[in-house]
This record gives structure tokens, sequence and C-alpha cells, in this order.
């Protein structure tokens, strides 16, 4: 399986109003301190994916910005509070609250 892959599996498995971060993800896929790679891996998802990029954010709580991605930083926001987590008025959200916390995989 390649790394993308991997990180997709990953991905997937993150439940619905819960979120986890980049580094989080990295880890998991067996890829410490390649946050940014697993970046580049969900910049490369289509938005309507059966994989839920949008549930990874990053280590600040908060949607990672970019000009590249032609509105999907909205929609990510958009999607994320339908499935019921907050943001607070500086765009943050709590990790404490909706951090995915990982039984086993």
């Amino acid at each position: 399986m390649s790394a993308y892959e991997t990180i997709y599996t990953i991905v997937r498995q993150i439940p619905r109003g819960q979120v986890a971060t980049y580094g989080q993800i990295a880890d998991l896929a067996n890829l410490p301190g390649r946050a940014r790679f697993v970046g580049y891996a969900l910049f490369r998802v289509a938005p309507d994916s059966d994989i839920p990029w949008h549930r990874v954010i990053n280590a600040k709580g908060e949607i990672s910005e970019s000009p590249v991605r032609y509105g999907s930083d909205h929609l990510q926001r958009v999607l994320l509070e339908e499935e019921g987590i907050q943001f607070n008025p500086q765009g943050k959200i709590n990790l404490r609250q909706y951090r995915w916390k990982v039984e086993s995989l």
C-alpha cells in the first residue's frame, strides 16, 4: 500500500463529528514529522470523495487555508459545522472536545 493509500485508509476511519490533525494522521501512518505530506495527500482528494478530508485540520485547531483550493476552505468549515463541530469566534475548533481519540487501527 502506498503512503497516500495508507493516509486515506486512516482518514476514512475518523468518525463523523470528530477531527484529527495532520500530524496525528502522519503519526498513525508511521510518517512521524510528515504533517505536510498528509496535507499534500489530502489536497489531491476531490471535494466529493468518499474520503472525509474535511475532518483533518491543523494542530492549532484551524482549517489550513490555501488560495489554490478555490473555495474548499469554506466548504471544509461548512461540512464540519454540518457534523456538529463548533468554531469559536476566532475560527478555531476545541481539540480537547472534538479530537479523534484513536482506540486502535
